[in-house]
């Protein structure tokens, strides 16, 4: 059984908050094992904190993607809750008037290990923020759920900086959500603005009892507890680093259906045929179904669409990533003049195409465009990725 960071605060390490005034980083899936909510769990401790702060979704997790979160009381408890996901880049980051009244700022969130996933980057701004404002921060740890071990995609280029890139980590990185606060506080030399250089905070990693880099999340003991809206299981969790890419296209990536990311498509997309090509792949560990699916909401809502359902069968050596590139390569050859990339703005940037934020360059987008083969375009992230696994070790709690 893995106790997590949260668990371990509460059972040995109090005297970070004791006295103190603390305001909390959290989200739903901010629970011990019991299924006890930090809040809870810290108000069972005689902490009772000042202000809770809530990444992309809201504290709750009510927020759907890309949606803005107004500041607001905790129903519950009438404690003040700051957005940190508001209608512009400004909002991502809390002020110094709202890290006042905290001599220590918590963060206990659940990541997932995929450099989109934005979590870790509102965790970054917050130890930008707090650096500024000299509160101490501390991160409770919490499992990679889909692993400590495997590390794929290449680096963020300058000026492809976003929310689903602030500094150049891998697509999936491989870090817990603690080893990336370490990292962040060393600063990333090969990373965006504001992330090259160390930061002067007093940072503790509050770590895990109990986790291996290659420990599945189920093995943990921990209940999955979706931290954000379209997130539902650890399956979702493994195909997102690849099937997010569809975010990027104007097919559906799945929302509105109850296997976000796994379910891919669109009305002009016949399913059968991009089946059959992705098999040709041979692509390890997944496995690749047609089907026909309606979206309650987001793109194509209330209308057929044609797709897949990639099927993840020996997780070990699933590569998600890679898979993403492949399937976004067929999707352009199978729907020609219907398939267009995504042209709206995206994490609040206008001026790079959305695939090009979330591969970190325009490398994967005109490879394909250009015809490249797979192995072609995979040539262009494996020596990025090949240097962060040694840079990263430093920085390795596990």
């Amino acid at each position: 059984m893995v106790a997590s960071g949260l668990e371990v605060l509460c059972a040995e390490k109090l005297d970070l908050c004791r006295g103190r005034r603390v305001s909390v980083l959290c989200h739903p899936a901010s629970v011990d094992a019991q299924l006890v909510h930090i809040v809870d769990r810290l108000a069972a401790c005689d902490v009772r904190p000042v202000r809770l702060f809530g990444p992309e979704h809201g504290a709750r997790g009510e927020a759907q993607d890309m949606v803005s979160v107004p500041g607001e009381r905790d129903g519950r408890t009438g404690i003040p809750i700051t957005s940190l996901y508001g209608g512009s880049p400004e909002s991502l980051q809390p002020s110094q008037e709202a890290l006042a009244d905290s001599d220590v700022l918590l963060i206990d969130l659940q990541d997932i290990g995929s450099r989109f996933y934005t979590f870790i980057w509102t965790m970054a701004l917050c130890m930008q923020a707090a650096a500024r404002a000299g509160v101490a921060v501390v991160v409770l740890d919490r499992p990679n759920p889909i692993g400590g071990g495997a590390i794929e995609g290449g680096e963020v280029e300058s000026g492809y900086e976003s929310f689903v890139g602030l500094a150049s980590l891998p697509v999936r990185h491989g870090l817990t959500i603690g080893e990336v606060a370490h990292l962040v506080r060393a600063g990333i030399p090969w990373g965006g603005p504001g992330f090259a250089s160390p930061l002067d905070l007093d940072l503790t990693v509050v770590p895990m009892r109990g986790w291996h880099r290659r420990s599945s999340f189920e093995a943990t003991g921990l209940p999955w507890i979706m931290p954000s809206p379209n997130m539902p299981t650890v399956d979702t969790a493994f195909v997102y680093p690849g099937l997010c890419l569809i975010e990027g296209t104007n097919l559906s990536e799945g929302r509105g259906t109850t296997r976000p990311f796994e379910i891919i498509g669109a009305p002009f997309l016949d399913g059968h045929r991009l089946a059959e090509r992705l098999a040709a792949y041979r692509l390890g560990g997944a496995g690749f179904r047609s089907l026909c699916f309606r979206p309650s909401f987001h793109k194509f809502a209330g209308q057929v669409c044609g797709g897949i359902q990639v099927h993840v069968t020996d997780r070990s050596v699933f590569e998600p990533y890679r898979c993403g590139v492949a399937i976004l390569r067929e999707l352009r050859a199978l729907c020609g003049e219907n398939f267009h990339w995504r042209s709206e703005p995206y994490e609040f940037v206008s001026d790079r195409p959305a695939i090009d934020l979330l591969t970190g360059s325009d490398a994967i987008r005109t490879g394909i465009e250009r015809g490249f083969t797979l192995d072609e375009l995979e040539s262009t992230w494996l020596p990025a990725q090949r240097r962060f696994a040694e840079r990263r070790r430093p920085h390795l709690l596990y």
